[in-house]
């Protein structure tokens, strides 16, 4: 019998960059577990953005592939489109995703491209120097807005999941926090019924996981995790915004 917390077979033993208090790699384990669950991952090519998860292609097993700035659903659709025995996803920041990669998600949404996208909100870039993204909340202070988001000059933070729920194109829409055990067991759920979507070609899946960065909100990991809940959770609700039935 396994242990219940045995390292998924799909992610190996190599330790993580993140910094302490990030919740890339409980997302990580997730998307490895479901890759578990379904015996895929000698199936399975994933598509790593720029951004914090440039690495990703040293931890898990799977084939991993890199894409330039934004472009993950492009390639990702490339790689479907080639290869449809294949299971593909993509796994996603909110600067690689909502912003330089704007025009690349909402098309391959609209498209209903049959893969699977892993989008990790934490509501700013991590890696590049902790600039304003575009889910920065109102009045949160970057390292290009010292002074806060502004309404007036800067607009508002996007819903993702919300505006990909209305295109036809998509199967399955949600968004989850990793802030506590018994979201993170939702997320898990989440992570599953994606990847099961796509093996049985529904079209377009896509799960948002709110998530902390400690480092470029300047806070320490239980501060993130409380401003996860008290400021990010209620601007950015959770839930399934929309699911298909299997046909």
């Amino acid at each position: 019998m396994k242990k219940v917390f045995a390292r998924p077979e799909s992610i190996n033993d190599e330790i993580m960059h993140y910094c302490a208090g990030c919740t890339h790699g409980i997302a990580h384990r997730l998307v490895a577990e479901a890759l578990d669950h379904y015996g895929i991952t000698g199936k399975t090519v994933g598509v790593a953005p720029v951004g914090c998860a440039v690495l990703m292609y040293d931890y898990f097993e799977c084939d991993i592939l890199e894409a330039p700035h934004g472009r993950p659903p492009a390639v990702a659709t490339g790689i479907k489109r080639s290869r449809p025995d294949m299971i593909v996803f993509s796994y996603q920041g909110d600067g690689d995703l909502a912003s330089i990669g704007l025009a690349e998600i909402v098309h391959a949404a609209n498209r209903g491209e049959n893969i699977t996208v892993i989008f990790v909100n934490n509501t700013v870039y991590g890696m590049t120097g902790g600039q304003m993204a575009p889910t920065t909340l109102l009045g949160q202070q970057t390292t290009t807005s010292p002074y806060g988001r502004n309404l007036n000059t800067d607009g508002y933070p996007i819903r993702m999941a919300e505006m990909l729920a209305t295109l036809e194109g998509t199967s399955y829409v949600t968004r989850v926090a990793l802030d506590k055990p018994a979201n993170v067991l939702r997320a898990r759920k989440a992570v599953f019924k994606a990847f099961d979507m796509q093996l049985k070609n529904m079209g377009f899946s896509f799960v948002e996981m709110l998530s902390t960065c400690p480092t470029n909100w300047g806070m320490s990991p239980t501060e993130a995790i409380t401003r996860l809940q008290e400021e990010l959770i209620p601007y950015f609700p959770l839930g399934v915004f929309k699911e298909k039935e299997v046909v």
